[in-house]
């Protein structure tokens, strides 16, 4: 979990890698707000390529990446795919993609407090789209898609008594509903202009890929 803290720091952004921990005073970017190492104090930002136009591309796309939970070769071909939009300018039609992975619709709608805790839900077979099972994490929703934990789930006493709470409290993004008695997530839009959690420089990240 250190790992995760160090990334953060390095990278200056919440990323919500440790989910709630992110929220309040404990989150390692609040309680050492800069780069990790001997020298982490005195070190500027940046990381490889440092301040320079590239380093600042760089940077932008780890943070999409790390925030994600994506290996580089699966945001290249994000990436790519977003360039085939002919309506929306890249960076949006990006957005959009991420936004529509199903790991991180459970996310924001506030059934899990991360996204690598949604992952492995999906992967195990508890969460149902249309009432069926889906095991993937990158499964791309669509308006009008229901999405739900399997009821056996449900019955983990730990999830049943944490999820009323959280989904009373969570604001989540207006492309979802949630309907709190049901447990479920209804996709109402496509997320085009979502807000990010993870606040990237999206415009960044589409001239990183497209040098």
């Amino acid at each position: 979990m250190k790992v995760l803290e160090k990334t953060e720091r390095r990278l200056g952004e919440k990323l919500f890698l440790k989910g709630e921990r992110c929220l309040g005073a404990k989150c390692a970017a609040v309680r050492r707000p800069y780069p990790p190492g001997v020298h982490g104090k005195g070190k500027k930002r940046g990381g490889r390529g440092g301040g320079s136009e590239f380093g600042i591309q760089l940077k932008e796309k780890q943070k999409v990446r790390v925030g994600y939970g994506l290996r580089e070769r699966m945001l290249e071909r994000y990436f790519h795919e977003a360039l085939r939009d002919k309506k929306h300018p890249t960076g949006e039609a990006l957005i959009n993609l991420l936004e529509r992975r199903l790991d991180n619709i459970l996310f924001r709608a506030g059934f899990t407090v991360s996204r690598s805790i949604a992952r492995h839900l999906v992967g195990h077979g508890h969460v149902l789209v249309n009432k069926r099972p889906v095991n993937r994490p990158s499964y791309s929703v669509r308006g009008g898609d229901i999405i739900e934990f399997v009821p056996k789930i449900l019955g983990n006493e730990q999830l049943a008594g944490e999820l009323p709470y959280r989904l009373k409290k969570i604001q989540p993004p207006d492309w979802l509903k949630i309907d709190v008695e049901k447990k479920t997530i209804e996709i109402l839009r496509e997320p085009y202009e979502a807000g990010l959690e993870i606040n990237p420089n999206i415009t960044l990240v589409v001239e990183y890929y497209s040098r």
